[in-house]
């Protein structure tokens, strides 16, 4: 009687230490993530550099775009393992620039450089799920990445606050490079040894041409940025051409009739940058809205965050069981239900004299919603994906979602900047993201399934 095989885990022995090592990576991602959400009102007070309060984010996330492309081709061409090991080493370096930073454009160009690691990080650990792990597994290799948000999302927000608070915000950053270092060795001499697989030659002209365009999209999103210290008649008409300039530029860097929502894994790639970038402008704005209009404490506003954390992490935990059940169509409407729910919630708190509770559990339905959304958009990008474009098509992923990102942030930093700040100018930031709501669902609703030829 032949014995019953052994039912594939992500806990194998063959694949804990990498399991291990990439969740500690995304854990610590997640950190440092909750703790500059939590500590920028602070970080730009302190530095006099209020009005560039946007880029600091906006311009980690357009920066992360180059380390995408860069990383993606190498992993293509050789693997990878070395494209990983670069792209932690600059997130431990950028970190160390900002936290060290005393003034605000050194500490934003310890973001800009943190951003290359983030981004070069996030797809160099996709295409290590995609060669070691077989399909079957992906959905709960995911789920388990977006678990290892839980315990930040618990302590980071109060712990980023309460250090910011009582120690110093430096230690925001400098605390989380000093435990990426120690992760990093651990990871180093775990993933030695590992076959991650080889790569395929790669045409070098197109190559340089990407990583142009990269560049030029992460300069024209900072510039979008930017532009809220120009003059009133300057700054809208930069940051438009800015914008055009990105839609042309990061075409290349998307597959094929990605922004016409093309069906498949082009309205895949572009759900992901439109919800991103709902979610992202909206929370980069609640420990402001928290801290300006309800006079919370950088500690408390960053304890606001912690439910909608949780219901990402727990939707996430349900799209990994009972994703395939569910289908496409059904997560795209659960999903973006949730973040309209959400959106009116803090639009109404930003425009009325309603309590603060209206945030807090308003904002946790976001969460839901993109827990149960991003890891099945990661899930359907590697099943319309072989070897020889995991890497491109996961760096397109990240691309999507970093420029939706960094775009809407930069242009609800300029809108909060022409309206002077003040829960009002909130109100526009929460309408706008309302409004990439609604335009998901183009693309929502065009997922196609990767074991079916998408409809045209």
């Amino acid at each position: 009687m032949t014995a019953p095989q052994p039912v594939a885990s992500i806990w194998d022995r063959g694949r804990i230490w990498v399991t291990v090592g990439a969740v500690a990576l995304i854990f610590l991602a997640a950190i440092e993530a909750l703790a500059v959400t939590t500590v920028m009102p602070i970080v730009s007070a302190a530095l006099d550099g209020e009005a560039l309060f946007a880029v600091a984010f906006a311009g980690t996330l357009a920066t992360s775009v180059i380390g995408m492309v860069a990383t993606g081709a190498w992993s293509d061409a050789r693997g990878p393992r070395g494209a990983l090991y670069v792209a932690v080493a600059l997130f431990i370096v950028g970190l160390l620039i900002s936290g060290f930073a005393t003034s605000m454009p050194q500490f934003l160009i310890g973001r800009l450089v943190q951003g290359l690691g983030t981004g070069g990080q996030t797809v160099a650990l996709y295409v290590v799920v995609a060669r070691l792990y077989p399909p079957e597994l992906h959905g709960r290799v995911f789920a388990a990445f977006a678990a290892a948000w839980v315990v930040p999302s618990m302590v980071g927000p109060f712990l980023a606050g309460a250090v910011a608070e009582y120690l110093h915000w430096r230690w925001a950053f400098l605390g989380v490079a000093v435990l990426t270092a120690i992760a990093f060795l651990m990871i180093a001499v775990r993933l030695r040894g590992v076959d991650l697989g080889g790569g395929e030659p790669q045409d070098r002209r197109a190559l340089r041409l990407r990583l142009l365009l990269a560049v030029v999209v992460a300069a024209l999103a900072v510039v979008i940025g930017v532009s809220a210290e120009l003059d009133d008649g300057v700054r809208w008409p930069v940051a438009v051409a800015a914008i055009l300039g990105i839609g042309v530029a990061v075409l290349p860097l998307l597959p094929a009739r990605t922004l016409r929502a093309g069906a498949g894994l082009p309205s895949v790639v572009l759900m992901r940058g439109v919800a991103a970038g709902a979610f992202f402008a909206a929370e980069a704005y609640i420990p402001y809205l928290l801290i300006r209009k309800y006079d919370f404490t950088a500690t408390w506003a960053g304890v606001a965050l912690m439910l909608a954390a949780f219901a990402w992490a727990g939707a996430s935990a349900l799209q990994g069981r009972y994703g395939e059940r569910l289908g496409n169509r059904r997560i795209t409407l659960l999903s973006l239900g949730a973040l309209l729910v959400a959106m009116l919630a803090v639009l109404a708190a930003a425009v009325f004299p309603v309590s603060p509770v209206v945030v807090i559990l308003g904002w946790a339905f976001a969460g839901g919603g993109m827990g149960l959304l991003y890891p099945r958009l990661t899930v359907l990008t590697l099943a319309y994906s072989d070897e020889s474009n995991q890497g491109f098509n996961s760096s397109a992923l990240s691309i999507s979602d970093a420029t939706g990102s960094a775009v809407a942030i930069a242009v609800a930093g300029l809108a909060v900047a022409t309206l002077g700040g003040g829960p009002g100018a909130f109100g526009v930031v929460f309408a706008f993201g309302l409004g990439l709501v609604l335009l998901a669902l183009v693309p929502g609703l065009r997922l196609g399934h990767a074991a079916e030829p998408a409809v045209r």
